[in-house]
Protein backbone atom coordinates (compact mmCIF):
# COMPACT_ATOMS: atom_id res chain seq x y z
CA UNK A 1 0.00 0.00 0.00
CA UNK A 2 0.98 3.89 -0.47
CA UNK A 3 1.28 6.47 2.25
CA UNK A 4 -2.55 7.36 1.99
CA UNK A 5 -4.02 4.24 3.19
CA UNK A 6 -2.87 0.99 5.00
CA UNK A 7 -4.75 -2.34 5.00
CA UNK A 8 -4.92 -3.71 8.62
CA UNK A 9 -3.80 -7.31 6.74
CA UNK A 10 -2.63 -8.37 3.55
CA UNK A 11 -4.90 -9.94 1.82
CA UNK A 12 -3.79 -11.91 -1.71
CA UNK A 13 -7.39 -12.81 -2.76
CA UNK A 14 -9.56 -10.09 -4.32
CA UNK A 15 -13.35 -10.16 -2.94
CA UNK A 16 -14.62 -10.70 -6.78
CA UNK A 17 -12.67 -13.35 -7.51
CA UNK A 18 -13.23 -15.39 -3.93
CA UNK A 19 -16.83 -15.06 -4.65
CA UNK A 20 -17.92 -13.05 -1.97
CA UNK A 21 -20.71 -10.81 -2.51
CA UNK A 22 -21.90 -7.63 -0.58
CA UNK A 23 -24.64 -9.79 1.50
CA UNK A 24 -22.41 -11.85 2.52
CA UNK A 25 -20.71 -8.89 3.88
CA UNK A 26 -23.74 -7.62 5.55
CA UNK A 27 -24.95 -10.94 7.12
CA UNK A 28 -21.88 -10.93 9.43
CA UNK A 29 -22.78 -7.54 11.02
CA UNK A 30 -24.51 -7.88 14.23
CA UNK A 31 -28.59 -7.22 13.84
CA UNK A 32 -27.81 -4.64 16.76
CA UNK A 33 -26.08 -2.27 14.00
CA UNK A 34 -29.44 -1.65 12.55
CA UNK A 35 -31.41 -0.56 14.74
CA UNK A 36 -32.44 2.97 15.48
CA UNK A 37 -32.33 4.16 18.65
CA UNK A 38 -34.78 7.35 19.03
CA UNK A 39 -33.31 8.90 21.92
CA UNK A 40 -29.45 8.76 20.46
CA UNK A 41 -31.13 10.32 17.17
CA UNK A 42 -32.43 13.09 18.98
CA UNK A 43 -29.94 13.56 21.21
CA UNK A 44 -27.54 14.43 17.97
CA UNK A 45 -29.69 16.60 16.53
CA UNK A 46 -30.49 18.98 20.07
CA UNK A 47 -26.08 18.47 20.59
CA UNK A 48 -25.81 19.80 16.60
CA UNK A 49 -28.11 22.40 17.49
CA UNK A 50 -26.31 23.55 20.63
CA UNK A 51 -22.47 23.34 19.17
CA UNK A 52 -23.93 26.02 15.98
CA UNK A 53 -25.41 28.00 18.82
CA UNK A 54 -22.22 28.33 20.62
CA UNK A 55 -20.53 28.75 17.33
CA UNK A 56 -22.54 31.75 16.29
CA UNK A 57 -22.47 33.54 19.54
CA UNK A 58 -18.50 32.93 19.28
CA UNK A 59 -18.80 34.80 15.92
CA UNK A 60 -21.32 37.27 17.26
CA UNK A 61 -18.25 38.61 20.32
CA UNK A 62 -14.85 37.20 19.88
CA UNK A 63 -12.64 39.59 18.73
CA UNK A 64 -11.95 39.77 15.48
CA UNK A 65 -8.31 38.23 15.95
CA UNK A 66 -10.63 34.70 17.08
CA UNK A 67 -13.07 34.92 14.44
CA UNK A 68 -11.18 32.08 12.16
CA UNK A 69 -11.19 29.54 15.18
CA UNK A 70 -14.99 30.67 15.31
CA UNK A 71 -15.66 29.73 11.83
CA UNK A 72 -14.24 26.28 11.51
CA UNK A 73 -15.78 25.48 14.63
CA UNK A 74 -19.09 26.50 13.70
CA UNK A 75 -18.89 25.58 9.89
CA UNK A 76 -17.53 21.91 11.27
CA UNK A 77 -20.64 21.92 13.33
CA UNK A 78 -23.28 22.61 10.27
CA UNK A 79 -21.74 20.00 8.52
CA UNK A 80 -23.24 18.11 11.34
CA UNK A 81 -26.24 19.39 10.77
CA UNK A 82 -25.94 17.76 7.04
CA UNK A 83 -24.27 14.61 8.61
CA UNK A 84 -27.69 14.07 10.49
CA UNK A 85 -29.68 15.02 6.73
CA UNK A 86 -27.58 12.45 5.19
CA UNK A 87 -28.92 9.93 8.06
CA UNK A 88 -32.58 10.73 6.57
CA UNK A 89 -31.88 10.70 3.52
CA UNK A 90 -31.10 7.17 4.43
CA UNK A 91 -33.98 6.36 6.10
CA UNK A 92 -31.71 5.88 9.25
CA UNK A 93 -32.57 8.30 11.26
CA UNK A 94 -36.32 7.91 11.67
CA UNK A 95 -38.66 4.86 11.23
CA UNK A 96 -41.34 6.87 9.29
CA UNK A 97 -40.87 7.94 5.75
CA UNK A 98 -42.12 12.00 6.63
CA UNK A 99 -39.74 12.45 9.87
CA UNK A 100 -36.88 11.82 7.49
CA UNK A 101 -37.87 13.83 4.81
CA UNK A 102 -39.00 17.16 7.56
CA UNK A 103 -35.64 16.43 9.39
CA UNK A 104 -33.92 16.62 6.47
CA UNK A 105 -35.27 19.63 4.85
CA UNK A 106 -35.00 21.14 8.32
CA UNK A 107 -31.55 20.58 8.62
CA UNK A 108 -30.28 20.87 4.82
CA UNK A 109 -32.13 24.52 4.60
CA UNK A 110 -28.95 26.97 5.87
CA UNK A 111 -26.37 24.82 4.00
CA UNK A 112 -29.05 26.06 0.71
CA UNK A 113 -28.53 22.34 0.04
CA UNK A 114 -32.11 20.58 -1.47
CA UNK A 115 -32.66 17.76 0.41
CA UNK A 116 -34.25 15.61 -2.54
CA UNK A 117 -31.98 16.61 -5.32
CA UNK A 118 -29.25 15.74 -2.80
CA UNK A 119 -30.28 12.32 -1.84
CA UNK A 120 -31.70 10.95 -5.16
CA UNK A 121 -27.98 12.02 -6.66
CA UNK A 122 -26.70 10.43 -3.52
CA UNK A 123 -28.78 7.23 -3.64
CA UNK A 124 -26.81 6.44 -7.18
CA UNK A 125 -23.39 7.21 -5.73
CA UNK A 126 -23.83 4.24 -3.35
CA UNK A 127 -25.31 1.73 -5.89
CA UNK A 128 -22.38 2.97 -8.34
CA UNK A 129 -19.35 3.55 -6.11
CA UNK A 130 -16.24 3.70 -7.65
CA UNK A 131 -17.79 2.66 -11.05
CA UNK A 132 -15.49 4.06 -13.73
CA UNK A 133 -17.81 7.14 -15.48
CA UNK A 134 -20.81 5.99 -13.53
CA UNK A 135 -20.07 7.11 -9.96
CA UNK A 136 -20.95 10.49 -9.37
CA UNK A 137 -18.81 11.34 -6.50
CA UNK A 138 -15.29 12.78 -7.56
CA UNK A 139 -15.22 10.10 -10.70
CA UNK A 140 -11.70 10.29 -12.23
CA UNK A 141 -11.64 11.03 -15.75
CA UNK A 142 -9.77 9.26 -18.35
CA UNK A 143 -6.70 10.58 -20.12
CA UNK A 144 -9.16 10.33 -23.59
CA UNK A 145 -11.48 12.50 -22.09
CA UNK A 146 -9.33 14.69 -20.32
CA UNK A 147 -7.25 15.79 -23.35
CA UNK A 148 -10.27 15.44 -25.33
CA UNK A 149 -11.69 18.42 -23.30
CA UNK A 150 -12.00 22.15 -23.61
CA UNK A 151 -8.48 23.38 -22.56
CA UNK A 152 -10.23 26.04 -19.92
CA UNK A 153 -12.56 22.84 -18.15
CA UNK A 154 -8.78 20.84 -18.36
CA UNK A 155 -7.94 23.87 -15.77
CA UNK A 156 -10.72 24.00 -13.69
CA UNK A 157 -10.89 19.93 -13.65
CA UNK A 158 -6.71 19.85 -12.18
CA UNK A 159 -7.58 22.84 -9.60
CA UNK A 160 -10.02 20.05 -8.35
CA UNK A 161 -8.19 17.47 -8.37
CA UNK A 162 -5.39 19.21 -6.78
CA UNK A 163 -4.75 22.45 -4.60
CA UNK A 164 -8.40 23.10 -4.84
CA UNK A 165 -9.86 19.94 -3.94
CA UNK A 166 -12.31 21.72 -1.15
CA UNK A 167 -13.92 23.61 -3.83
CA UNK A 168 -15.00 20.68 -4.98
CA UNK A 169 -18.14 20.04 -3.06
CA UNK A 170 -19.26 23.52 -4.16
CA UNK A 171 -19.21 22.59 -8.01
CA UNK A 172 -21.11 19.63 -7.04
CA UNK A 173 -23.72 21.38 -5.52
CA UNK A 174 -23.72 24.06 -8.14
CA UNK A 175 -23.52 22.16 -11.27
CA UNK A 176 -26.03 19.05 -10.52
CA UNK A 177 -28.81 19.99 -7.38
CA UNK A 178 -30.77 22.44 -9.37
CA UNK A 179 -30.38 20.95 -12.66
CA UNK A 180 -33.94 19.65 -13.25
CA UNK A 181 -32.63 17.52 -16.52
CA UNK A 182 -30.54 15.19 -13.61
CA UNK A 183 -33.77 14.10 -12.67
CA UNK A 184 -36.59 11.68 -13.70
CA UNK A 185 -39.84 12.89 -14.25
CA UNK A 186 -41.04 10.89 -11.46
CA UNK A 187 -38.87 12.39 -8.61
CA UNK A 188 -39.04 16.16 -10.12
CA UNK A 189 -42.14 17.02 -7.93
CA UNK A 190 -39.70 16.08 -4.53
CA UNK A 191 -37.20 17.87 -6.20
CA UNK A 192 -38.98 21.47 -6.91
CA UNK A 193 -39.80 20.76 -3.46
CA UNK A 194 -36.41 20.60 -2.34
CA UNK A 195 -35.54 23.92 -4.38
CA UNK A 196 -38.50 25.91 -3.22
CA UNK A 197 -37.49 25.25 -0.14
CA UNK A 198 -34.35 26.69 -0.26
CA UNK A 199 -34.76 29.29 -2.53
CA UNK A 200 -37.33 30.97 -0.05
CA UNK A 201 -35.18 30.32 3.19
CA UNK A 202 -32.11 31.90 1.25
CA UNK A 203 -35.00 34.73 -0.29
CA UNK A 204 -36.08 35.46 3.24
CA UNK A 205 -32.86 34.93 5.56
CA UNK A 206 -30.27 36.78 3.61
CA UNK A 207 -31.97 39.89 2.65
CA UNK A 208 -32.74 40.12 6.31
CA UNK A 209 -29.13 39.22 7.51
CA UNK A 210 -27.58 41.90 5.15
CA UNK A 211 -30.42 44.37 6.14
CA UNK A 212 -29.34 43.84 10.18
CA UNK A 213 -25.87 43.43 10.24
CA UNK A 214 -24.59 44.46 6.45
CA UNK A 215 -22.32 42.75 3.60
CA UNK A 216 -19.65 41.59 6.17
CA UNK A 217 -22.59 40.23 8.49
CA UNK A 218 -23.73 38.33 5.95
CA UNK A 219 -19.57 37.13 4.85
CA UNK A 220 -19.53 36.65 8.54
CA UNK A 221 -22.46 34.75 9.88
CA UNK A 222 -23.40 32.87 6.84
CA UNK A 223 -20.80 32.81 3.85
CA UNK A 224 -17.65 31.93 6.03
CA UNK A 225 -18.91 28.82 7.89
CA UNK A 226 -20.73 27.58 4.81
CA UNK A 227 -17.04 27.46 3.18
CA UNK A 228 -15.80 25.64 6.16
CA UNK A 229 -18.77 23.12 5.78
CA UNK A 230 -17.90 22.86 2.14
CA UNK A 231 -14.46 22.30 3.10
CA UNK A 232 -15.44 19.00 5.51
CA UNK A 233 -17.80 17.80 2.46
CA UNK A 234 -14.81 18.13 -0.38
CA UNK A 235 -12.03 16.38 1.48
CA UNK A 236 -14.46 14.13 3.40
CA UNK A 237 -16.09 12.98 -0.22
CA UNK A 238 -12.93 12.96 -1.98
CA UNK A 239 -10.95 10.70 0.75
CA UNK A 240 -13.74 8.85 1.45
CA UNK A 241 -12.97 6.58 -1.75
CA UNK A 242 -9.78 8.33 -3.40
CA UNK A 243 -5.83 6.42 -2.77
CA UNK A 244 -2.73 6.21 -5.14
CA UNK A 245 -3.85 2.36 -5.25
CA UNK A 246 -7.61 2.13 -4.79
CA UNK A 247 -9.67 1.74 -8.17
CA UNK A 248 -12.31 2.79 -10.00
CA UNK A 249 -13.16 -0.31 -12.24
CA UNK A 250 -15.57 -0.21 -15.57
CA UNK A 251 -19.09 -1.44 -14.93
CA UNK A 252 -17.92 -5.01 -16.69
CA UNK A 253 -15.26 -5.93 -14.06
CA UNK A 254 -17.18 -4.10 -11.27
CA UNK A 255 -17.76 -5.82 -7.77
CA UNK A 256 -19.87 -4.52 -5.29
CA UNK A 257 -18.13 -5.81 -2.29
CA UNK A 258 -14.95 -4.78 -3.82
CA UNK A 259 -16.52 -1.06 -4.27
CA UNK A 260 -18.10 -0.68 -0.80
CA UNK A 261 -15.57 -2.42 1.92
CA UNK A 262 -12.06 -2.72 0.12
CA UNK A 263 -12.28 0.70 -2.19
CA UNK A 264 -13.91 2.73 0.53
CA UNK A 265 -11.70 4.36 3.04
CA UNK A 266 -11.97 4.77 7.15
CA UNK A 267 -10.30 7.68 8.28
CA UNK A 268 -8.87 9.32 11.23
CA UNK A 269 -9.89 12.54 12.02
CA UNK A 270 -9.16 15.12 15.18
CA UNK A 271 -11.93 13.34 17.86
CA UNK A 272 -13.85 17.22 17.88
CA UNK A 273 -14.21 16.85 14.07
CA UNK A 274 -15.36 13.11 14.31
CA UNK A 275 -17.93 14.12 17.50
CA UNK A 276 -19.05 17.36 15.77
CA UNK A 277 -19.62 15.29 12.02
CA UNK A 278 -21.40 12.07 13.98
CA UNK A 279 -18.22 9.40 12.63
CA UNK A 280 -19.12 10.08 9.09
CA UNK A 281 -15.51 9.16 8.85
CA UNK A 282 -15.99 5.68 10.05
CA UNK A 283 -17.71 5.17 6.28
CA UNK A 284 -16.99 1.43 5.70
CA UNK A 285 -19.89 -0.07 7.29
CA UNK A 286 -22.13 2.95 6.34
CA UNK A 287 -21.02 1.83 2.80
CA UNK A 288 -21.64 -2.14 3.31
CA UNK A 289 -25.42 -0.89 3.70
CA UNK A 290 -26.82 2.64 4.55
CA UNK A 291 -29.31 0.82 6.83
CA UNK A 292 -26.31 2.03 9.65
CA UNK A 293 -27.44 5.23 12.04
CA UNK A 294 -24.44 6.78 12.09
CA UNK A 295 -24.34 5.98 16.06
CA UNK A 296 -23.89 2.63 15.29
CA UNK A 297 -21.07 3.10 12.96
CA UNK A 298 -18.19 2.03 14.98
CA UNK A 299 -19.93 -0.62 16.73
CA UNK A 300 -20.50 -2.34 12.59
CA UNK A 301 -16.77 -0.92 11.82
CA UNK A 302 -15.65 -3.19 14.97
CA UNK A 303 -17.56 -5.86 13.20
CA UNK A 304 -16.07 -5.54 10.01
CA UNK A 305 -12.90 -5.67 11.17
CA UNK A 306 -12.79 -8.70 12.53
CA UNK A 307 -14.38 -10.64 10.30
CA UNK A 308 -13.24 -8.62 7.05
CA UNK A 309 -10.35 -6.94 8.29
CA UNK A 310 -7.86 -8.06 5.39
CA UNK A 311 -9.87 -6.16 2.92
CA UNK A 312 -9.91 -3.13 4.45
CA UNK A 313 -7.97 0.42 4.20
CA UNK A 314 -7.69 3.40 6.57
CA UNK A 315 -5.97 6.53 6.74
CA UNK A 316 -5.15 9.53 9.30
CA UNK A 317 -5.90 12.98 7.90
CA UNK A 318 -3.29 15.00 7.49
CA UNK A 319 -2.21 17.90 4.95
CA UNK A 320 0.44 15.20 3.96
CA UNK A 321 -2.85 12.78 3.01
CA UNK A 322 -4.17 15.77 0.46
CA UNK A 323 -0.96 16.40 -0.59
CA UNK A 324 -0.53 13.20 -1.91
CA UNK A 325 -3.76 12.93 -3.59
CA UNK A 326 -3.79 15.96 -4.85
CA UNK A 327 -0.33 15.27 -6.55
CA UNK A 328 -1.18 11.77 -7.94
CA UNK A 329 -4.53 10.78 -8.18
CA UNK A 330 -5.68 12.78 -10.95
CA UNK A 331 -6.48 10.30 -14.15
CA UNK A 332 -7.60 6.93 -14.41
CA UNK A 333 -5.30 4.08 -15.28
CA UNK A 334 -6.42 0.74 -16.00
CA UNK A 335 -3.50 -0.99 -14.04
CA UNK A 336 -2.29 1.54 -11.33
CA UNK A 337 -5.70 3.15 -10.52
CA UNK A 338 -4.31 6.80 -10.94
CA UNK A 339 -1.85 8.64 -13.09
CA UNK A 340 -1.07 12.75 -12.59
CA UNK A 341 -1.41 15.20 -14.86
CA UNK A 342 2.45 15.39 -15.65
CA UNK A 343 2.77 11.64 -16.50
CA UNK A 344 -0.15 11.44 -18.77
CA UNK A 345 1.37 14.26 -20.37
CA UNK A 346 4.25 12.93 -20.73
CA UNK A 347 3.41 10.06 -22.69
Amino acid sequence: MTATTEKFANESIPLADAGIQLKDIIKTLPKECFEKNRRQAWSSVVINVLAVAIGYVGIATLPWFLLPFAWIFTGTALTGFFVLAHDCGHRSFAKRRWVNDLVGHILTMPLIYPFHCWRILHDHHHRHTNKLLIDNAWDPWTTEDYTGTNPLIRVFYQALRGRFWWIGSITHWWALHFDLSQFSERDRPKVKLSIATVVIFAAVCFPTLIITTGIWGFIKFWLLPWVVYHFWMSTFTLVHHTAPDIQFRPAENWSAAEAQLAGTIHCRYPWWVEFLCHDINVHIPHHVSVAIPSYNLRMAHASLLQNWGSYMNESRFSWALMKEIGDRCHLYHPEQAYQSFRDAKAK
